[in-house]
This record gives C-alpha cells, sequence and structure tokens, in this order.
C-alpha cells in the first residue's frame, strides 16, 4: 500500500503527517529521509506495555541508520499524566545527554504524547520531537496539532504549550494490539469530526459494513477513517494554530467530557468515554435550543451506542460541575463557551448557555 501524507500547513513548523502498514518498522529510514542528522541523541519515551511491543523495532530502525537511541518507560494511566513524570524524563533526558540538537520520540498513546511534547517543548528551551501514535484515540487526535500538557490536580491538561511535532508517524497495524474498549474509545474522537466537518464521514461510520469492517480492524477502512479526521484536524489547525478562535470547536463534547473525567476519577471512564457522554449532553442541549433537529441528536447518539460508546450520564453534584467548568481552558473573560451542533458537519461557539441549562443533567 502506498504511504498516505497530510500536510499540516502552518506558518512556521509545518509538518506531514505519514499513514502506513508497517512504518513503524522503518523509522530509522524516515528520519534519515527528512534530514534528521545521525550524530543526534534520540530518546524515546513509552510505556512498558507499549516499548515491550514496539520498541525493540524502532530501537532496530535507528540503528540500522546509525542514530543514538534509548528508551525511557513513564507509568501508564491518565493519574500518571503530571509533573512527577515530565520530571522524571528531565531526569533521564540529563543522564542521557540529550542538547539543543537531540530529539525526542513519543511512541504510544495520548498520555505519552502529550508528556513527551511538554518536556520537548521545554527541555534546554525546546527540542525537536516525533510523534508515533500506537492507539487511534492519538492517531487522530492527540498526536496532531501541537497541544502538549499534563495535568493539574484542579483539571486536565492545565500545564502545557503549543508545539508542533516535527512529523507523525502512524502504522494502522498498531491497533491490533490495542485493547477492544480502547479502540472504541478512539472512535469517539473520528464520530466527533463526522459531527463538527465532516458529514460524509459521519455517514461513512453510519454504514453497517463499513462498522463492521472498522470494528473487525480491516486496514483500509481504518485508513481511511484516520485519515479523514486528520484531514479535518490539520485543515482546523492551520487556520488557528493556538485556539484563538475556530479551532475551540475541535473541543466538542469536550467541556463535559472533561468534567466527567475528572469527578469520576481518572480512569472510571476512557477519555473517548467520556466524550461520548459530552456528545451527548450537548447535542441534548443543542435540541432544546432548536440549534439542530431531534432528529440529527438520536442519529449522533445511535451512533455513539453503535460502537459501544456511553452516553448515560453518570450521577454528579452540580455545584462541582460548575467548579470545574469555570477553571476549564475554554472559559473566556469569566464566561464559558460551548461548542454546540447546528448540523451533521457543522457546530459553532455559543458563550450565552445559562447554567440551568446544563446543570440539569447533572444531580
Amino acid at each position: 500500500m502506498n504511504k498516505k501524507k497530510i500536510l499540516v500547513p502552518l506558518n512556521n513548523n509545518s509538518y506531514e503527517v505519514s499513514i502506513k502498514e508497517g512504518i513503524i518498522n522503518s523509522i530509522g529510514k524516515e528520519l534519515d529521509g527528512i534530514g534528521i542528522n545521525k550524530d543526534r541523541k534520540i530518546l524515546i519515551i513509552s510505556n512498558k506495555e507499549i516499548s515491550n511491543l514496539f520498541g525493540e523495532q524502532v530501537i532496530n530502525s535507528l540503528k540500522k541508520y546509525n542514530f543514538s537511541a534509548n528508551i525511557f518507560n513513564i507509568k501508564a494511566g491518565e493519574s500518571f499524566k503530571n509533573l512527577a513524570s515530565l520530571s522524571d524524563i528531565y531526569n533521564t533526558a540529563f543522564e542521557f545527554g540529550l542538547e539543543r540538537n537531540s530529539l525526542m520520540i513519543a511512541l504510544g498513546g495520548g498520555i505519552v504524547g502529550d508528556v513527551t511534547g511538554f518536556a520537548a517543548a521545554t527541555w534546554l528551551r525546546g527540542i525537536e520531537y516525533i510523534q508515533i501514535p500506537t492507539t487511534l484515540l492519538s492517531m487522530v487526535d492527540s498526536s496532531v496539532g501541537g497541544k502538549t500538557a499534563v495535568n493539574h490536580p484542579n483539571g486536565k491538561n492545565l500545564i502545557g504549550a503549543f508545539y508542533q511535532p516535527k512529523a507523525v508517524y502512524i502504522d494502522p497495524e498498531t491497533l491490533i494490539t490495542l485493547p477492544s474498549r480502547e479502540f472504541k474509545a478512539g472512535i469517539a474522537e473520528v464520530i466527533k469530526y463526522g459531527i463538527i466537518k465532516d458529514k460524509v464521514l459521519f455517514e461513512y461510520l453510519e454504514n453497517d459494513k463499513n462498522r463492521n469492517k472498522i470494528l473487525n480492524l480491516e486496514n483500509q477502512s481504518l485508513i481511511q477513517i484516520i485519515n479523514n479526521s486528520i484531514q479535518t484536524k490539520a485543515c482546523i489547525v492551520s487556520e488557528d494554530e493556538k485556539e484563538n478562535g475556530i479551532r475551540a470547536i475541535l473541543n466538542y463534547g469536550h467541556s463535559f467530557g472533561h468534567v466527567i473525567e475528572n469527578l469520576c476519577g481518572y480512569g472510571e471512564y476512557l477519555h473517548g468515554e467520556a466524550i461520548s457522554i459530552g456528545m451527548k449532553i450537548a447535542g441534548d442541549i443543542a435540541t432544546e435550543k432548536n440549534l439542530w433537529s431531534k432528529e440529527n441528536s438520536l442519529r449522533q447518539d445511535h451512533l455513539i451506542e453503535s460502537y459501544g460508546l456511553p452516553i448515560q450520564i453518570p450521577k454528579i453534584k452540580k455545584n462541582k460541575v460548575l467548579s470545574i467548568l469555570m477553571g476549564d481552558k475554554k472559559v473566556r473573560n469569566g464566561k464559558m463557551r460551548f461548542i454546540l451542533p447546528k448540523d451533521i458537519g457543522e457546530v459553532d461557539i455559543f458563550n450565552d448557555i445559562d447554567e440551568s441549562q446544563f446543570l440539569k443533567y447533572f444531580d
């Protein structure tokens, strides 16, 4: 299969996302092809489970091209996406002697990618890094766009920076090893792209035959939904790199999703599961405000459920919901901003939603 390449065009630091079966076995060749010098030290950040699966392949590929590389594993799980893990990476970078011309590689899911990106952004005031996402969610979302962060006890991703990778390499074959629940959680972000900007993708996901192929990890179907998702994200990011405007629509379902992740305890709901519930709430609010039809709201909910994702809202105290929402990064001038759908493939940003319109969904 020919490699698919998607350009993320930015004013500075444009880069390509490459999607190809088996590309994880040729990372050395890929880095050589984009001009990464062989005398640069490379620190690969992963976690134990992922490095056991793919670390040797990446290291061997780098060695073929005479790169000097080490792997450092951080602990897996949202609860370890914190300053302590970041400090561990800094200590390892110092011990390995990473210099300003060195390189970090994020090998893993969204947590590894976010933490590695922030470490690269801040080590020696910024060194280059590469993303090799191994989960569907990180492939279609967190690996592209330059959002890097760690969590704070009071909220998700509150400490971070916009810092673009040098390149992103996506191998759909790595998804074979992904637990079914995590794969389905990644589908939530794909559904999001369909709702915010890609009606054709939404309808593709609705098709029974396509859904069966996707859930059975048929490579061409996976490549199609990954490609479509990244094309949408690249288009939005290139227009608004640092989320001063339209990029906020990528957060559809995320305001309420982050509330659920935080208040239910990180790990109780996977990110994509929380976002699914967040999209359900946003869809219901949009229906009540007559922004879109009840039919479209039901289509969204049915699609989410058809991929084994939840829409049932957990019991959470209203006062806690408000506290988390007001600490969200999307608050502007003390006003909460919500992304609400107007049609399949179209959303908009609203800052005039009364508290009563969303708090009623919580206890």
